[in-house]
């Protein structure tokens, strides 16, 4: 009989939601190329909503992803990140912690002062060693 009391609650039970991700979001993976655990950004997902492809913004490289994998939005908050300065000279793989996008790493130097940061929503494009006039 508790057999089966058990087997209905588990039944009326609510099903946890399986997380769900679309391309241009960001996932913790170790890039080979790189021997690092960097966040990567997702290039493509199934029907279902899982990853299957992931790009390195670091060495650009496309690789498969395993959904057995720890999965995170965004950077872990164990990052000691700098706060965003405007002011100062940034270069590519370097950490910082913006007022409204939260932790994000330079991934790449555009002109002399413009950097590419990735962010857990997007990259982003955001000035750097500009002199306050």
């Amino acid at each position: 009989m508790e057999k089966i009391e058990k087997i209905e609650k588990a039944a009326k039970a609510p099903k946890p939601e399986r997380q769900t991700y679309a391309v241009g979001d960001r996932v913790e993976k170790l890039c080979v190329p790189c021997q690092e655990e960097r966040g990567h950004v997702v290039a493509s997902v199934t029907k279902r909503g899982l990853i299957s492809r992931v790009t390195c913004p670091k060495c650009n490289t496309r690789s498969s992803f395993s959904n057995g994998a720890k999965l995170t939005k965004g950077r872990s908050k164990s990052v000691n990140s700098e706060p965003y300065d405007r002011t100062r000279t940034y270069r590519t793989g370097q950490t910082m912690s913006h007022p409204i996008w939260g932790s994000g790493e330079v991934t790449a130097l555009i002109e002399p002062r413009k950097i590419d940061v990735l962010f857990a929503d997007r990259i982003r494009r955001l000035i750097h060693s500009r002199a306050d006039a």
